[in-house]
């Protein structure tokens, strides 16, 4: 999983891309495609 700053570029990699918030953190989960996993904070 990348942990990055800004999670829209890696949101636009993909088109089953999904920002998710989860305990105060950002995550881009894709269910199709698992290697575009990215966390931010």
């Amino acid at each position: 999983m990348k942990i990055r700053n800004s999670l829209k570029s890696a949101k636009l990699r993909d088109k089953n891309c999904r920002i998710v918030r989860r305990k105060g953190r950002v995550f881009v989960i894709n269910k199709m495609n698992p290697r575009f996993k990215a966390r931010q904070g």
